[in-house]
């Protein structure tokens, strides 16, 4: 959990540092890697954009990034449900395992490891939707400030190349991404501090950038958060989660008292 906060802390400074650097146009006579993979987007959202419609090329590109994506998504969510469920077994591997020593935290690896293995987790793999969606989004950052022919879109009320002046998809961007983390977790056996406080401190973020980029990033924000809420519901959704929980736990103590009932049965027989 806490390199994958680290990693996202470090992705948002890229989109800092890429914003900063870089303000010449790209078209197709760009040289740089990069700057083709740009241009690369920019054409794509082109040709989503029917009738001229910027924003709307954004939104379907938006879709068919994360659609594309929807089954690693899904990995993610599954892998990240398990390891927030074997928090309370890792704890006690570090109260058994204390020392910092090089044997002791070559033992306490080595259970780890065998932890996941048994469940089935792989606690790398929440890294992976970040890692491809990062490219995603400085690329539709600098394709809408440094090509010229998406630079005069509008969405609604404002200018997709320039920040929202009135704030309104900042605010729904850091709603959804609140909404998003929340959902995420919210079927937590247990749900440690650092990622209670993220779940408040990332939408915030999300809020302060959206308000000073391209209103065409917080647009895409939206939408990619709006559909992950949708993703949620749909295929790991917590309420349903935490019902099946609570019907296990529910079925066992039943049947933990049928036993129970069924021992002083048998005992006041014997006698």
């Amino acid at each position: 959990m806490k390199k994958k906060i680290l990693f996202s802390g470090l992705s948002l400074l890229g989109l800092v540092l890429l914003s900063a650097c870089g303000r010449g146009d790209i078209s197709s006579n760009s040289s740089s890697l990069w700057e083709q993979f740009v241009y690369l987007f920019a054409r794509s959202i082109e040709a989503l954009s029917f009738g001229g419609q910027t924003w709307l090329g954004i939104v379907l590109f938006t879709l068919l990034i994360r659609t594309l994506l929807l089954p690693l998504f899904n990995l993610q969510m599954k892998s990240s449900l398990e390891m927030q469920n074997l928090q309370p077994e890792l704890r006690a591997l570090q109260a058994k395992y204390p020392g910092r020593d090089t044997e002791s935290r070559m033992a306490f690896a080595s259970a780890q490891s065998a932890l996941f293995k048994e469940h089935g987790v792989n606690p790398y793999i929440s890294f992976l939707p970040l890692f491809i969606q990062m490219p995603v989004l400085l690329g539709l950052y600098q394709a809408l400030t440094r090509v010229d022919f998406l630079r005069t879109g509008t969405f609604l009320w404002t200018d997709i190349a320039k920040p929202d002046p009135y704030f309104i998809l900042p605010i729904l961007a850091a709603i959804l991404t609140f909404l998003s983390s929340w959902l995420s977790t919210k079927a937590a056996v247990e749900r440690q501090g650092v990622a209670v406080a993220m779940t408040y401190v990332i939408p915030f973020v999300i809020l302060l950038f959206g308000a000073n980029l391209a209103s065409g990033v917080a647009l895409y924000w939206t939408v990619s958060n709006a559909y992950q809420v949708g993703q949620i519901l749909v295929f790991n959704n917590p309420f349903k989660i935490i019902a099946q929980r609570e019907e296990k736990e529910r079925l066992e103590k039943e049947q933990a008292a049928k036993l129970r009932k069924a021992k002083k049965k048998a005992k006041h027989k014997k006698k």
